[in-house]
């Protein structure tokens, strides 16, 4: 877990209710400036990873959209904070701002409020799919990381309360981190933590400033004993090559992965863990901000004879890889996944 000590906090005056002034007294050493709108921000002269470390934004979120997902769960919550204290290269949250520090937003009531309006009006019993059996879900964690988030407003552990107790909604979001505070909680298996991994070697260079892959692979079976139930996101699938040329390369480090799984999680809870897979996107914009600050990255990233060009629904440069090569990715992955580790049920890959 990072030590985040922000030099700076800048807040947006209908931030600072309660909560608002909670987070502000946490960090008494931090200068503190208010800005107009959180989501466009000063020039304050700091570098991509300056600014991940120094800056802490407060916000109010204004629209309370509620979205239908049907993969990672049914719907997405709105946004309890933006950024995040990592620089994963590939983040799509990072795509759409030249500089994006945490900004918590400290409305967290409203935010609540509207997924109680949102479940209540929903069918029930909940009809059975792969996001859950029982309970309608919510991905609380789009935009930020909440076990980073988590240690910097108590709202985080208000939200977990929410939904442990709710009768008909459940919570999920996906981590680079591992925050022991967090297994102080005891969610009654009402949250799901997906834990992100990808081969260790290639997460130091792209999964920039986060947990290491040996230490998120120790937290699962410690999460699920706190309460949790636990899943794995094997996202983003990186295709490569080794230094030799060997285009297998990437699918030998995945059984390894696999394998260091198979090894690290108890058979009481691989009953329970299932995992979802998501091959690589990446964008135009994102490939030339990284060519700036992490050029080595960009070589496993941006492989045009590898990948097709497409424009994202907000209108982004996106490349993907090509759709027949995909197919045999898959096909591929699916095939490793039941030769490895057969007890892990994939609930979505695309």
């Amino acid at each position: 877990m990072p030590d985040f000590n922000p030099s700076i906090i800048l807040y947006t005056a209908d931030a600072l209710n309660d909560r608002g002034k909670a987070v502000l007294s946490q960090f008494p050493q931090a200068e503190r400036l208010e800005v107009k709108q959180h989501n466009r921000l000063p020039e304050l002269g700091m570098n991509h990873f300056k600014v991940k470390s120094d800056v802490l934004v407060l916000g109010k979120l204004k629209t309370q959209d509620i979205k239908w997902s049907g993969r990672s769960s049914d719907y997405i919550a709105p946004s309890l904070a933006n950024g995040c204290y990592g620089a994963c290269t590939y983040c799509y949250v990072d795509r759409h701002k030249n500089v994006n520090p945490i900004t918590l937003f400290t409305n967290i009531d409203e935010n609540l409020a509207s997924i109680d309006a949102h479940v209540i009006s929903l069918a029930w019993p909940k009809p059975k799919n792969q996001t859950d059996s029982d309970y309608w879900t919510y991905d609380i964690g789009c935009n930020s990381d909440i076990s980073v988030d988590y240690d910097l407003t108590s709202g985080i552990q208000q939200v977990f309360e929410f939904y442990r107790d709710h009768p008909k909604a459940k919570a999920t979001f996906a981590t680079k981190f591992v925050n022991p505070g967090m297994l102080d909680f005891d969610p009654k298996r009402k949250i799901r933590v997906r834990f992100s991994l990808m081969p260790s070697h290639v997460s130091k260079l792209v999964d920039v400033r986060t947990d290491s892959i040996e230490k998120r692979l120790a937290a699962i079976n410690d999460f699920y004993d706190a309460g949790y139930e636990v899943h794995v996101n094997f996202s983003p699938v990186i295709v490569y090559s080794g230094p030799d040329g060997d285009k297998k390369a990437w699918r030998n480090d995945y059984r390894e992965l696999f394998r260091q799984l198979d090894a690290a999680v108890r058979p009481d809870v691989r009953e329970q863990l299932k995992c979802e897979v998501i091959f690589l996107t990446h964008n135009q914009h994102q490939h030339q901000a990284n060519l700036a600050i992490n050029p080595k990255a960009e070589e496993l990233l941006w492989v045009p004879e590898l990948q097709e060009s497409k424009v994202s629904q907000f209108g982004g440069w996106n490349i993907r890889y090509e759709h027949q090569l995909k197919r045999k990715m898959i096909t591929v992955f699916e095939d490793m996944v039941r030769d490895e580790i057969p007890w892990c049920e994939i609930r979505y890959i695309f």
